[in-house]
């Protein structure tokens, strides 16, 4: 009788940091229908794969938690989900495969995050300063989460989508390479069975049409005896265009110059797209993630994409060092004065202290 009065037990309910969030996630999905799959695209794989290279070659300095794995870990993460966050555990980072936080004045204060295990993913709640949280083009709603590329642009990836999906059900689907062939007299049973022969192979013939039907139809046997093609014309649909100009806008939104990925680049475009790509996009990335990890860390760490990848113009540097042995030599000779030499080497952003950066 006493047992209808015990206390109930405390219901727990996932945070949306496990399998239940997977599911939620897969059915919104299903529900709004085939869009932000762009990555999915060889197009993106590739940018993505640019992303992952550059990071694990980063030369890292002031901690070794930060080493090639982690980072290519991170940048693929950055790329496909816009953050990525680890668990600070003595000498190594935990990569977390899904998490939630909370916040004050916009600040994460502590996260609920989730570790993937072979067993299963387990959940631990820790405070900010636990985790090292990188993230690419945090939102001004939200500045403590990151956007990937593809979010930022939508549009383009599902264009780039649904062209491919479009040619991949064309070439599976269409009778390419199949004709109307006319054929001599025969009889019906005769053309009944070849047309039952021939009926949906690709490349071949698929409907044999003879005299006694063109006749029985009222029509001149001796008229349009000739090969019809049933290959869709592709051209007219600009699918050729409009696939490239999908592909170079997801490029874009990556950071890659379109000309890497032209069949006729050079050396020089190469080198170009390589020093764009690690000075406007990995680079201050790796500075911001080197900003996190020094709040974390305690210790000042510095992540370099530049040298590793000679992200620079080798033949410009060469003669400019050239220059600059050539006038401290001319300058020591004519007897100038260190100061006076570092005031004039910072009147062209050389010198100590000259605001350049």
């Amino acid at each position: 009788m006493f047992g209808l009065f015990k206390k109930k037990p405390i219901e727990t309910r996932s945070s949306g940091a496990g399998y239940t969030a997977q599911i939620m996630a897969a059915r919104e999905s299903y529900i709004s229908g085939a869009s932000g799959i762009g990555e999915l695209t060889a197009a993106a794989q590739g940018c993505i794969s640019l992303w992952e290279g550059a990071f694990a070659l980063a030369d890292v300095s002031g901690t070794t938690l930060l080493n090639r794995a982690t980072l290519a870990l991170a940048a693929r993460s950055v790329a496909l989900r816009g953050e990525a966050v680890f668990l600070i555990r003595g000498d190594r980072l935990l990569s977390c495969a899904d998490w939630d936080l909370s916040t004050r004045d916009g600040i994460p204060r502590a996260y609920r995050v989730s570790i993937a295990e072979a067993g299963g993913n387990r959940s631990e709640t820790v405070l900010a300063q636990e985790v090292l949280h990188f993230k690419a083009a945090s939102d001004p709603v939200a500045p403590w989460t990151g956007q990937a590329p593809l979010k930022r642009a939508q549009i383009s990836a599902q264009l780039l989508q649904e062209v491919e999906t479009a040619l991949r059900d064309v070439f599976r689907d269409a009778p390419l390479g199949s004709q109307i062939v006319p054929l001599p007299d025969s009889s019906a049973d005769d053309m009944a069975e070849m047309r039952h022969a021939f009926k949906g192979r690709r490349g071949s013939t698929l409907v044999i049409e003879g005299v006694a039907q063109a006749t029985a139809a009222g029509m001149n046997p001796q008229l349009g005896q000739r090969a019809q093609d049933l290959s869709p014309d592709l051209s007219k649909a600009m699918t050729i265009q409009t696939l490239d100009a999908a592909r170079d806008a997801i490029s874009v939104a990556f950071g890659v110059l379109p000309g890497l990925h032209n069949r006729a680049t050079t050396g020089p475009m190469v080198r170009e797209a390589q020093r764009h790509l690690a000075g406007w996009t990995l680079q201050p990335l790796a500075m911001l993630w080197a900003e996190e990890a020094s709040a974390k860390l305690g210790v000042d760490v510095m992540i370099d994409t530049l040298r590793p990848l000679q992200a620079y113009d080798v033949g410009g540097r060469a003669r400019a060092l050239s220059t600059i042995v050539k006038a401290l030599a001319e300058a020591k000779a004519a007897g100038i004065a260190p100061g006076d030499l570092n005031q004039a080497l910072t009147l062209v952003n050389f010198g100590e202290g000259d605001n350049a950066a």
